[in-house]
């Protein structure tokens, strides 16, 4: 389900958009929510201007990858060992959790 991610950093263009976004967070809800997004990212090249700023997206929003982030030991460890095991989640006490089999 979160398999083949884009790193932090990799900078989209969304469908429907004019203007490019940065990747700055991987599988995350917004508070008060039950979503979970695949996505959060920033205006690019602006970055980080308030919580205006910020966008949550599903990867299927994404209509052209203009640049790939950042990708080390480090982050290709967390995908293989982390994002490409992940299953179902779901959003339990404002946490993200792994989905459970019903008692």
């Amino acid at each position: 389900m979160y398999k083949n991610m884009l790193p932090i950093g990799s900078v989209v263009l969304l469908k429907g958009g004019t203007k490019r976004v940065m990747i700055t967070g991987r599988i995350l809800t917004k508070a008060g929510e039950d979503k979970i997004y695949d996505y959060a990212a920033c205006y690019y090249p602006e970055g980080i201007g308030g919580l205006d700023g910020t966008f949550f997206f599903d990867k299927e929003a994404i209509a052209r990858l203009y640049f790939v982030g950042f990708q080390d030991e480090e982050e290709l460890k967390l995908r293989s060992n982390i994002l490409d095991k992940l299953g179902e989640l779901e959003v339990k006490d404002g946490e993200i959790v792994p989905v459970t089999a019903a008692e």
